[in-house]
């Protein structure tokens, strides 16, 4: 996320980040927010408006996607020894329930279920502002040491 904290642990790292205000650059094209992050655990919320719709007039899957690849990430961003990174290699959502401008604050929490040597796994949940369960999400991160 940051090279000026490259010899930190992920976990040290995304506390630092948090500590000093910052958050990931595309969250702010999207107004998504990273508020909270525990080792194996992150926290996103977005309010999306109509900006964000589809030609459907629902909040576009994407938008949706975004919100819980960074918590799947962020959420593996924690387990991560120092110098060592991580990308996505594939992100499974199911969509559940749709979104709009009336959903309020749209909070996506991710946990990591297991990482290794190579490879993590994670998964998150995008609920509305009433608590309603509207997406899912499954992901496979490749874990490497960036040259």
């Amino acid at each position: 996320m940051n090279e000026g904290l490259a010899d930190l642990s992920g976990l040290d790292q995304v506390r630092e980040l948090l500590a000093k205000g910052l958050q990931p650059p595309f969250g702010e094209k999207l107004a998504i927010s990273l508020i909270e992050a525990d080792y194996g655990h992150a926290v996103f919320e977005g309010m999306p408006d109509a900006s964000a719709y589809n030609p459907m007039g629902t909040v576009h899957g994407g938008y949706i996607a975004t919100m819980l690849d960074s918590a799947c990430a962020v959420a593996t961003h924690t387990g991560l020894k120092p110098g060592f990174a991580y990308t996505t290699l594939e992100l499974k959502v199911s969509f559940l329930r749709p979104l709009t401008e009336r959903s309020g604050v749209v909070r996506a929490v991710g946990r990591l279920v297991s990482i290794g040597g190579r490879a993590a796994f994670a998964e998150a949940t995008v609920h509305d502002g009433d608590g309603r369960l509207s997406a899912t999400a499954t992901s496979t991160l490749l874990i490497f040491q960036p040259r």
